[in-house]
């Protein structure tokens, strides 16, 4: 008994001499709830873009769980430069408008736009306005588009998706992580993407469950994510 004893209390003060020590779960813990978008894009860190260029004037990126491709690139007259999509940007046409900073997202599975927040008749051309997309100028985010067909990202990673193409080959945008261009910002956190013109109070979540549209300055949001 006496070398029981013994055995126990060296055995204590090996423990205490080495400094280990023995965590437990607190059952009653409660992680503290994400930030607001405006918020996590102010606070978190900025990485650095030089890994995710795809060019020299765009930036894009995947979702760490492959559901959304976003590109921080331009558009002139509504004409945006997307490194994964043929579009017609460089037409000499195009020239005569304005360069606007944006940002362009796309989703594999996503939920429908609210009535609402349908920005668009599509203008009697028989295309149906479509959740799955979302843009950013530096002053307003809109939901969903006109459009026939599926997108690049929802031929990919969609339900029927060939998991091959240009967007499997972009990097990835891992969680938590901020990146910075032209004045608007993108994180990967909360299972989804949010971005923002942070100075000018307007930003988008977006997820598989649902999307936000955040404007004055976080004052008003919409959308149907909870």
């Amino acid at each position: 008994m006496r070398r029981t004893v013994s055995g126990i209390l060296a055995a204590l003060l090996l423990l205490t001499a080495t400094g280990c020590s023995f965590a437990t779960k607190d059952p009653d813990y409660v992680p503290p709830a994400p930030l607001p978008p405006l918020e996590q894009l102010k606070q978190v860190p900025v990485t650095e873009q030089t890994a995710l260029a795809a060019g020299d004037d765009v930036t894009a990126f995947v979702s760490p769980d492959r559901n959304i491709v976003c590109a921080m690139t331009s558009s002139r007259g509504g004409h945006l430069n997307l490194p994964y999509e043929p579009n017609t940007y460089s037409d000499a046409a195009n020239n005569k408008f304005a360069i606007v900073p944006v940002v362009h997202c796309e989703l594999a599975h996503y939920s429908e736009p609210r009535a609402e927040d349908i920005t668009d008749d599509c203008a009697a051309t028989g295309l149906g306005y479509l959740g799955g997309t979302v843009l950013l100028t530096p002053e307003k985010a809109v939901y969903g588009s006109c459009r026939s067909g599926v997108t690049q990202m929802e031929s990919e990673f969609g339900p029927k998706g060939t998991k091959g193409g240009p967007i499997s080959k972009l990097p990835e945008l891992a969680e938590g992580q901020n990146v910075e261009r032209n004045g608007l910002r993108c994180s990967a956190y909360n299972d989804g993407v949010a971005c923002g013109n942070v100075s000018g109070g307007v930003a988008f979540f977006i997820s598989r469950e649902g999307y936000q549209l955040i404007s004055d300055g976080g004052k008003t949001v919409r959308g149907n994510a909870k």
